[in-house]
């Protein structure tokens, strides 16, 4: 995974910035792009020529999160899947949503505007979880914190599993755990952690995971996924709509209501096929021919050698117990922009957040990348 051919940023750059934008997988564009130039030649003919799209996308998708492909659905980011649940849950005034103070905003505004149906929603405060953490820097919270928000009143769980400033990840396991006892559902909003982290929504009793499809899993932008158990999806309204959600499919002067019952009820209106095209190449090569769990162990080895070759003593790492261990390693320094300039300066990108400096290696990082990093801000 370390070729050049592969990830052409490695060319010039050692990124290490997947927790924002990550580079493209070049044989997922090749994959799309050949799409296009057949639609360029052929029109619609191309179509004959990819098989089913997104149909592919979904079953890759479904092997990466050991479901049904049934369960799928392809969206454009991570906002579209969260709010078409939010506005489609059968909420009643005074329902209450759990969620977290310092959520990403995709995480957050799609039940924001739920206060409109007369709906709580109820921020866990933020836990202080290193001894580094400024006032105002996010932090992270524990199961206990989730648990004491919960009444009788509480329909819906709303948390990302990774959280996009501290990389603090939160056990979903666990919490599938307590909304399972409750009768809670459990929304995840997984654009830190698909792709990185290993996850099993029916394993762990997740009603819905939406993620986007161009950090972790380094497909397009205006890319995303959408999962949602069969239970939950037969609770959800339709709110969006186009021909493309109706088993009758071509006949489009057959007006009768009829929608998939699958995750292509979500799939409204025409997709954008070569980027599904790309999306579902790059979790094939990558993510399932890797294995998912070697995909964190990789990481994570990059993160340990990283820390290991770290003797900045104004730099503090912030690091986490292994079951709340993301992609993302934070750093605290006095001046974050100032860390992330000067290392851009010097060939290697990394983005800071809430105050805190991300580094997020992936797969095609080596530990080569990360101890050159390591001895830039030795000398910093």
């Amino acid at each position: 995974m370390h070729s050049s051919e592969q990830f052409p940023i490695r060319k010039n750059w050692t990124y290490l910035n997947n927790s924002g934008i990550a580079p493209m997988y070049a044989p997922g564009w090749q994959a799309g792009s050949a799409f296009e130039w057949a639609r360029a030649e052929k029109g619609q003919m191309a179509f004959l020529d990819f098989g089913s799209v997104p149909g592919g996308l979904r079953e890759a998708a479904g092997e990466l999160l050991q479901t049904s492909a049934e369960n799928l659905s392809f969206m454009k980011n991570t906002a579209e899947g969260l709010s078409i649940i939010a506005g489609g849950y059968p909420f009643e005034p005074g329902d209450e949503i759990v969620s977290y103070v310092h959520e990403y905003p995709s995480n957050h505004y799609p039940y924001v505007l739920q206060k409109d149906r007369g709906v709580v929603l109820k921020l866990i405060p933020d836990r202080k979880m290193h001894d580094s953490q400024r006032d105002g820097m996010p932090g992270g919270f524990s199961l206990q914190d989730v648990e004491s928000l919960i009444t009788e009143k509480t329909r819906m769980i709303a948390l990302s599993h990774v959280q996009f400033t501290s990389g603090f990840a939160c056990d979903v396991q666990e919490l599938g755990e307590l909304c399972a006892d409750r009768g809670i559902d459990l929304v995840i909003d997984g654009a830190q952690s698909l792709g990185c982290l290993p996850m099993y929504p029916e394993k762990w009793n997740v009603s819905a995971i939406a993620a986007s499809g161009w950090k972790w899993m380094m497909g397009p932008v205006g890319t995303g996924l959408l999962y949602t158990s069969p239970a939950f999806r037969k609770k959800i309204r339709q709110t969006m709509a186009g021909a493309d959600l109706m088993k009758q499919g071509q006949d489009y002067l057959n007006h009768s209501w009829q929608p998939y019952d699958d995750g292509r009820r979500f799939e409204y209106s025409t997709v954008p096929v070569s980027l599904a095209i790309a999306l579902e190449k790059c979790i094939r090569d990558v993510h399932l021919g890797m294995g998912i769990e070697k995909v964190r162990e990789h990481n994570w080895k990059l993160q340990d050698a990283f820390l290991a070759r770290l003797e900045n003593p104004e730099i503090k790492p912030v690091q986490f117990e292994s079951k709340h261990r993301s992609g993302i390693l934070s750093l605290i320094y006095s001046d974050p922009e100032k860390l992330c300039a000067y290392l851009r300066n010097n060939g290697v990108v990394v983005t800071h957040r809430g105050g805190y400096c991300r580094i997020a290696p992936h797969v095609y990082n080596t530990v080569e990348d990360v101890e050159r990093t390591a001895d830039l801000l030795n000398r910093l």
